[in-house]
């Protein structure tokens, strides 16, 4: 039986403009947001790591460890969270694709492990929340190219609702992302 291999994909490419500022960059916990993000990943069995930069690219370079992921820069940033996952595609050489958010530092690297105990063989499975259903969500590669079709920033949502999508029980409520400064506020 072959093994099953996970790529962990980190989006962090948005040009923050409800934050008005690199939300990637923000101090958290003695480094940057993104920093924390990709700490969190590294804990995480993955296989491979892949981090999709755009806002403010050359910035997040300077200052965020980008050590042992393979950076994608998604140049059509503005058009939303689906051109980063279709640029990530290129890279992505795992079996399954494990879905991050860059401005999402609550999410725990055992919600990671829980989502790949227990998705199963499904093609799409996401976590279920006290609250409802969130991020990090996995796909199989079998769905890879509905991946690259979407557009905008809710696609991966409606490809979810089409379903069927395991939704693996993790405890406590959805993670806040970061989008505005009430929300760092928050977090912080």
């Amino acid at each position: 039986m072959r093994t099953i291999t996970t790529s962990g994909l980190v989006l962090a490419a948005g040009g923050s403009s409800r934050l008005g500022r690199p939300k990637q960059l923000l101090p958290y916990r003695g480094a940057t947001l993104l920093d924390h993000v990709l700490g969190v990943a590294r804990a995480c069995p993955f296989d491979q790591l892949v981090v999709v930069i755009g806002g403010a690219a050359d910035r997040v370079r300077a200052r965020v460890d980008l050590g042992g992921c393979d950076v994608v820069v998604n140049e059509g940033f503005g058009e939303g969270c689906s051109s980063s996952i279709a640029a990530a595609l290129e890279v992505v050489r795992g079996d399954v694709l494990v879905l991050l958010l860059g401005d999402q530092p609550g999410v725990a690297a055992d919600s990671v492990r829980a989502l790949l105990d227990g998705r199963g063989d499904a093609p799409l499975a996401c976590c279920r929340y006290e609250d409802g259903r969130g991020h990090p969500l996995a796909f199989s590669r079998e769905v890879f190219g509905d991946l690259r079709a979407l557009h905008g920033d809710k696609g991966v949502w409606r490809l979810l609702d089409r379903g069927p999508t395991t939704e693996v029980p993790v405890p406590g409520r959805i993670p806040r992302d970061v989008d505005t400064q009430a929300d760092y506020e928050a977090i912080a």
